[in-house]
């Protein structure tokens, strides 16, 4: 199966696995050493970063391909009750009348 853009990779993953684990190592460090709010500017960037792989990560990987998208709608069609078995009030029998409780 042909991988498609919209599709996060494994590599991709691991990359921003390590960025945010980086993040999480650099904090620490930054907290031990007593400087945490002086590198603001810097952990900004760095969270910057990390937000923008992770939309891409939580867009791709929530993505269905066309594939996927075509099963996903014919699971879904032949789960509805097929319409013949709606009853429908215009079909009804005159003769029939109101069922008592």
């Amino acid at each position: 199966m042909a991988e498609h853009d919209e599709i996060y990779g494994e590599g991709r993953a691991e990359r921003l696995q390590a960025l945010l684990r980086s993040i999480a190592e650099r904090i620490e460090t930054l907290d031990r050493e007593g400087t945490l709010l002086q590198h603001a500017p810097e952990l900004l960037r760095l969270f910057g970063e990390a937000r923008s792989e992770l939309f891409h990560y939580e867009v791709r990987v929530t993505y269905d391909s066309p594939e996927v998208a075509e099963h996903r709608r014919l699971v879904e069609e032949a789960t509805e009750p097929p319409d013949f078995l709606t009853p429908d009030d215009e079909d009804d029998e005159p003769w029939r009348g109101p069922e008592s409780p």
